[in-house]
This record gives structure tokens, C-alpha cells and sequence, in this order.
């Protein structure tokens, strides 16, 4: 009976092929299932059987480890080079952008406020 490996729900692509790499490499075999047209399906990789999935858990939980810290290692570069993403530098990198979703969010607000400011 086939058994649930990994939800695909949330994951990026390339943590995704990663994954199907790793597991191709150790000749597990595997298949997917999508989310369908319209999102509503079940997004996962999945197992033909139980046989290898203690292998398999243990092969994604090593990966996921080894991305976490190469992650936290890229984030330390860039903090020791000063380059770190801050909220001031994306907005320099996309005034307009920013002050779009600015000019929104007060028009909303000034439409849900009216009613219970200009009675």
C-alpha cells in the first residue's frame, strides 16, 4: 500500500528536485502527486510501499539539516559583508512598489474607518 513520504505543499522547486535527487541516488522508488488545475489536491511524494521509508525520512531529515545550516552560513556572509536584506533596502530597491501597497492599504482603511469616523 502506498505511503506518504514528503508533502510538496509550500516546498520551492529546487528543495523539491533536491529531494527526488537525493532519493533517486538511493534507488528509492517514489512517485507525486500534484495540486491539480485549480490547487485542490494533495501535493506529495509518496512510496509504493512501506519498505523504504525509515530510509527515506531519515535521508530527507539529513538534507533538510544540511539546507538549514548551508542557509544560516549564506545569511552570516552576507550579515559579515554588510549586505544583509533590511526593510530600508527594499524599499530603496522598490519605492515604487512600496508606496503603492502604502497608497492601498490607506485607501481600505479609509473606506472600513469611514463609517464609524465621519457619522
Amino acid at each position: 500500500m502506498s505511503v506518504m513520504l514528503f508533502k510538496l505543499r509550500g516546498v520551492e522547486d529546487d528543495e523539491a528536485d533536491d529531494i527526488r535527487a537525493v532519493l533517486e541516488a538511493n534507488h528509492i522508488d517514489f512517485y507525486e502527486t500534484s495540486n491539480g488545475r485549480w490547487g485542490l489536491g494533495f501535493a506529495a511524494i509518496w512510496l509504493h510501499d512501506d519498505e523504504h521509508l525509515e530510509q527515506g525520512k531519515a535521508l530527507i531529515q539529513t538534507y533538510q539539516v544540511q539546507r538549514y545550516k548551508d542557509a544560516q552560513a549564506a545569511y552570516a556572509e552576507l550579515c559579515a559583508q554588510g549586505e544583509q536584506p533590511t526593510v530600508w533596502k527594499k524599499i530603496k530597491q522598490n519605492p515604487a512598489q512600496i508606496f503603492l501597497v502604502l497608497l492601498a492599504v490607506l485607501i481600505i482603511a479609509t473606506f472600513v474607518l469611514s463609517p464609524f469616523v465621519f457619522l
